[in-house]
């Protein structure tokens, strides 16, 4: 964004170049031929008011760096510092028998300890999840290639799929049937 207002500003500059340089009238105007000024008023002599590009996107550019400088640069520091200073690396300790460490108490300094226990998932689920991922993708391609050989033996014996199955659904079979009982009630002997 703060690139737009020197680019402006460049392109001005090279217009008004390029005027002055096709027109030789303007090389006896003087020192004021490059720039834009406006006579103010008054007196006690001249005040002029040099005309200037904005630097409004500069000026926004570096208020908004500052501020997210603060918001964001400023107490990550205080984190990792107060982490390191008063909380310090873990140091290895003997372990009861009974004891099992859990996942985050491996790792040794106090930040990665806090990622690794609250925010990265637990590597054994993990581990779990692609092992059940494995199994799924194992089951479909032993699924794959007994249809395969299916099609294959039919294909050599010039067979082809004359009985099916169809399951039946015991909702509509009972309904049939307290429908036809509910007729035949009313319908009498």
């Amino acid at each position: 964004m703060a690139i737009f207002s020197s680019l402006a500003r460049s392109g001005q500059f090279s217009g008004r170049l390029g005027a002055l340089l096709n027109n030789p009238a303007l090389l006896q105007a003087g020192k004021h031929a490059l720039t834009g000024t406006r006579q103010m008023s008054g007196g006690h002599g001249p005040k002029n008011f040099t005309i200037t590009p904005s630097r409004f996107q500069w000026h926004k550019f570096k208020d908004l760096f500052h501020y997210y400088v603060m918001i964001g640069l400023i107490p990550v520091g205080a984190v990792v510092f107060y982490a390191n200073v008063f909380i310090g690396p873990a140091t290895l300790t003997e372990t009861p028998a009974d004891y099992t460490p859990k996942h985050w108490e491996y790792h040794r300094h106090p930040i990665t300890r806090f990622i690794a226990r609250y925010i990265l998932p637990n590597p054994q689920q993990e581990y779990e999840k692609m092992l059940h991922h494995i199994y799924e993708e194992n089951e479909k391609a032993q699924i794959r290639a007994l249809e395969k050989e299916v099609r294959a033996k039919m294909a050599e014996r010039n067979d082809y799929q004359s009985y099916y199955y169809r399951p039946a659904i015991g909702k509509y079979h009972r309904v049939a049937k307290e429908a036809a009982e509910k007729l035949e009630s009313l319908r009498g002997d």
